[in-house]
C-alpha cells in the first residue's frame, strides 16, 4: 500500500471522522481510523461503537489497494502541525505506516483492518431530504433541553418524529420540554418516532452549517444515517419509549404576556448572578404594568430588577430556575417573545411572538 495527497485533502475528511473516534475506549482499536483504498479513492472510518463517521478524498495511488488503520490522534496532530501545502506519502512497511513529506518522517504502528469493528449494513425504512439549515434549526431550538445522564437513559438525548409533512424535535429532562416542528409540503412521511443519544446530537450540530443543501436522513430500527457529499454519519437510537410530552403541555393558561426579548435576557441574567448557586431560582412578580424579578442567596445577598410590561390579569408571583428560562431565551430568535401563564403552580409556555415551530414549556420552582 502507498499513496499520496495534499495535507488538506487529508485534514478536512480525518477532522470530520475525528468525532466519532474513542478517547477512553478500553478496546485500542477504537481510536484508530481506518484507511480503505480502492483506486484513486481513499476512504475514512471512525467509530466508537455508537456512532460511525465515513469521509472520502481522492489520492494518487501507487500500489495496491487496501486497508489499514492508523491512529487517529497522533495522525490528526501530525497533519495540523505541518505546513500549509505539505505533500504527504504514506507507504505501509510491515506493520508500519511510514508518513514522508519533504525532510519530514514519521513511522505510525498499525492494526490490523479485520480487527476494525463495522457497523452493521442496514436500511433505513423513513427516508428523507431536508435543508441543513432546517434540519440544524430543528436540532439547536431543543438540544439544551435533553438531560445528561440521567437515569431515564430515555431521556439522554432527543425524540426525532415524523408524521404526514411534519417533522419534530423533542427534548425534555423532566423539569422543562422544547418542541420544534417543521413542515414540509413535499413530505409524506410514515408515523415514526426514534431516539437519537445525547452524543449523536451534538456530533450532528459540530458537523452541519446552517446553508441551504440538502441532507438525506435515514431512520432505521436501531439507526439514523445522515448523508451529506462530504460524510456519512451513523449513529445508533436510544432503545425506550419517550414519555408523552402532549400530556404535560399546559392547556389552561390565561395570562400572556409580551416582552423584548434581549430586554428580559439581560435583565434574568444580571439577577442570576446572585441567585442559589446550586438551584438558580429567581422570583417573577407579575403586576399590571411592571415586572418584578428577584434573587437571593444563602449569603443574604440580593439582586431586584423591575421592567415595565403590560400584565391587564390580576397580580402573580412566580418561581422559575433562572437557567431554564435563559437557555429558552437564548434559543428564540425573535425580537419578542410570548409567556402564558395560569398560576403559581403551573408551567409557562414560553414561544417566540413572531416564529412559533418551537414551543418550550418551563415547570416553576417553589422559592
Amino acid at each position: 500500500m502507498k499513496f499520496s495527497l495534499n495535507r488538506e485533502s487529508l485534514l478536512k475528511p480525518l477532522l470530520l471522522v475525528s468525532g466519532a473516534v474513542e478517547r477512553k475506549s478500553t478496546l485500542p482499536i477504537l481510536g484508530n481510523v481506518l484507511f480503505d483504498i480502492q483506486g484513486q479513492t481513499l476512504t475514512l472510518t471512525a467509530t466508537d461503537l455508537e456512532l460511525e463517521m465515513v469521509s472520502a478524498t481522492a489520492v494518487e495511488n501507487q500500489g495496491e489497494d487496501g486497508k489499514i488503520t492508523i491512529p487517529a490522534k497522533k495522525l490528526l496532530d501530525i497533519c495540523k502541525s505541518l505546513p500549509e501545502g505539505s505533500m504527504l506519502t504514506f507507504e505501509l512497511v510491515n506493520e508500519t505506516i511510514k508518513i514522508s513529506t519533504g525532510r519530514s518522517k514519521y513511522s505510525l504502528s498499525t492494526l490490523p483492518a479485520s480487527d476494525f469493528p463495522n457497523i452493521e449494513k442496514w436500511k433505513g425504512d423513513v427516508e428523507f431530504k431536508l435543508l441543513k439549515s432546517d434540519f440544524l434549526q430543528l436540532i439547536e431550538s431543543t438540544h439544551f433541553s435533553m438531560a445528561n445522564q440521567d437515569v431515564r437513559y430515555y431521556l439522554n438525548g432527543m425524540s426525532i418524529e415524523t408524521e404526514g409533512n411534519e417533522i419534530r424535535s423533542v427534548a425534555t429532562d423532566g423539569h422543562r420540554l422544547a418542541i420544534c416542528k417543521i413542515a414540509k409540503e413535499n413530505l409524506n412521511l410514515p408515523t415514526r418516532q426514534v431516539i437519537v443519544p445525547r452524543k449523536g446530537i451534538l456530533e450532528i450540530i459540530r458537523l452541519l452549517s446552517p446553508v441551504e443543501e440538502e441532507v438525506q436522513i435515514y431512520l432505521g430500527s436501531n439507526h439514523i444515517r445522515i448523508i451529506d457529499n462530504l460524510f456519512s454519519f451513523t449513529s445508533k437510537l436510544v432503545d425506550g419509549r419517550f414519555p408523552d410530552y402532549r400530556r404535560v403541555l399546559p392547556r389552561n393558561g390565561d395570562k400572556v404576556l409580551e416582552a423584548n426579548k434581549e430586554q428580559l435576557r439581560q435583565v434574568l441574567s444580571r439577577a442570576s448572578i446572585l441567585s442559589n448557586e446550586k438551584f438558580k431560582g429567581v422570583r417573577l412578580n407579575f403586576l399590571n404594568n411592571e415586572l418584578k424579578i428577584t434573587a437571593n442567596n444563602p449569603e443574604q445577598e440580593e439582586a431586584e430588577e423591575i421592567i415595565e410590561i403590560n400584565f391587564p390579569y390580576e397580580p402573580l408571583e412566580i418561581g422559575f430556575n433562572v437557567s431554564y428560562v435563559l437557555d429558552v431565551l437564548n434559543a428564540i430568535k425573535d425580537e419578542n417573545v410570548k409567556f402564558t401563564l395560569a398560576d403559581a403552580q403551573s408551567s409557562v409556555v414560553i414561544e417566540g411572538c413572531e416564529s412559533p415551530q418551537a414551543i418550550y414549556v418551563v415547570m416553576p420552582m417553589r422559592l
